[in-house]
């Protein structure tokens, strides 16, 4: 248990990390946003497929693929369902996401850092359940793949905010308030995992969904919105690939 709070607080600080390098860099250009935020897309992937979604497969047995595939769905669904429901920001980065009809100019801030929270509750939640698999390399594997992907997620998310007229204090607790939702859903995906292990290979799966959906829906089509599609390609393949060599390191 003290491993999970500590890798739950290591997840959620990231995005508290990210955020004071933001206030040192307060004017990001979209190219290296982009840049940073594929490398973060390409490292969600590993940490969704690797470490979520295969050991899903792995650990259903006989009906494993049915569980992964299964849970894969419900797990995107469940967040375009969030999506559909909260009024949000649909973009994660950039500050200039087209707002729902329900937002006003004074709203899109909270707007902005609500979209950061809806999607980070499900990234805490796939860091949990990977302890419920009992195996440790491979739930810290996820952990970390989060955490690197909560670094740039917190510096782009303070210009927005700042340029917004928002004081840096109060941007900081904002920021700081999306890491605890981090925080918060690693102990719900561990704890979720723990009262019942029957539902371990869907809540893998389920939590691999979540993933991929804000990969392909919101971080892929922001990285390529700006010109730098080419470098934004590499970076996702080289994060990808750093993880997938972490992985084996550590089978």
């Amino acid at each position: 248990m003290d491993m999970v709070l500590l890798t739950a607080l290591g997840v959620g600080g990231a995005t508290v990390l990210g955020a004071g390098i933001g206030f040192l860099f307060k004017k990001i250009s979209h190219k290296f946003s982009d840049i940073v935020l594929a490398f973060a897309a390409g490292v969600m992937l590993a940490a969704a497929v690797l470490g979520l979604i295969l050991p899903a497969v792995e650990y259903g047995g006989e009906y494993g693929l049915v569980h992964a595939v299964a849970g894969i769905f419900a797990g995107a669904l469940c967040l375009n369902l969030l999506d559909r429901l909260v009024p949000h920001l649909h973009k994660l980065a950039g500050g200039d996401g087209e707002a729902h009809p329900s937002s006003d100019k004074l709203g899109k801030v909270m707007l902005f850092v609500l979209a950061i929270g809806i999607h980070n509750l499900p990234e805490g939640i796939a860091a949990g359940v990977g302890f419920g698999s009992g195996n440790t390399a491979e739930a810290l594997l996820i952990a970390g793949g989060i955490a690197l992907q909560n670094v740039p997620e917190g510096m782009v998310i303070i210009g927005p905010m700042l340029a917004a007229g928002v004081k840096p204090g109060k941007t900081f607790f904002l920021a700081l308030l999306t890491g605890l939702v981090e925080v918060l859903g690693t102990l719900i995906g561990y704890f979720a995992v723990t009262v019942s292990t029957a539902i371990l290979p869907f809540a893998l799966a389920f939590a691999g969904g979540t993933m991929l959906y804000v990969i392909s829906d919101e971080m892929i089509p922001e990285t390529h919105a700006h010109g730098s599609q080419r470098g934004a390609t590499y970076a996702l393949l080289f994060g990808f690939c750093l993880m997938l060599v972490f992985d084996v390191l550590l089978a």
